[in-house]
């Protein structure tokens, strides 16, 4: 008789588990990784070799939720004379001459359910890497986002691994580290992120 309950035990929590796995697999994760793009854009030259603030590129960071993408008009700024004769300069240029934007394939993103607002975090002077990584490195700008089927099971057996980056998780715990070491007030409320 001991040895059904057990077995009924076991097998009941393997249905949980599986039912949690299934549920983890099937949500919208804000995964993001890297894709091919139709222009090489080589982040770390234009940062590092030539000093390039993020915020000239992504200017609506500092006033949107969305950091934006430059316009073909701000790149051709420069490129007109810098590096002209570039083959990926060459595709910039054809993409001016048709006064087409340039279809960027994206590569960070959060769940529609999330409102993450840029300029809240470039008014608390949050460094942009602290969310990206080291995109002043990249040749091409890759990411690994969102829930992690890993976590989740680690999680449900009790251990505290580190949150997967740009998951709520991550986030509460970047607003509590900043409130504790920065005296900020990162609201840690769950209506400011879902509404």
């Amino acid at each position: 008789m001991r040895k059904a309950g057990v077995g009924a035990a076991a097998v009941v929590l393997l249905a949980v588990l599986m039912s949690f796995a299934v549920s983890s697999w099937s949500r919208q994760p804000a995964v993001a990784t890297a894709s091919v793009q139709p222009i090489a854009f080589p982040h770390n030259v234009h940062v590092q070799t030539y000093k390039i603030d993020c915020q000239y590129c992504h200017s609506d960071a500092r006033r949107s939720e969305y950091a934006g993408l430059p316009s073909v008009e701000r790149c051709m700024g420069c490129h007109k004379i810098a590096g002209a004769d570039l083959p990926e300069i060459k595709k910039l240029a054809e993409f001016a001459a048709k006064q087409q934007p340039i279809p960027w394939t994206r590569v960070y993103k959060v769940p529609e359910f999330t409102y993450f607002p840029h300029k809240a975090h470039i008014r608390a002077e949050v460094q942009c890497q602290t969310c990206h990584g080291p995109v002043e490195t990249m040749t091409t700008v890759g990411a690994t986002t969102g829930p992690s089927l890993v976590n989740d099971l680690l999680n449900l057996v009790g251990f505290r691994p580190a949150a997967p980056p740009l998951t709520m998780g991550w986030c509460v715990d970047c607003h509590r580290q900043q409130n504790a070491t920065r005296g900020t007030q990162a609201p840690l409320d769950c209506v400011m992120c879902h509404h």
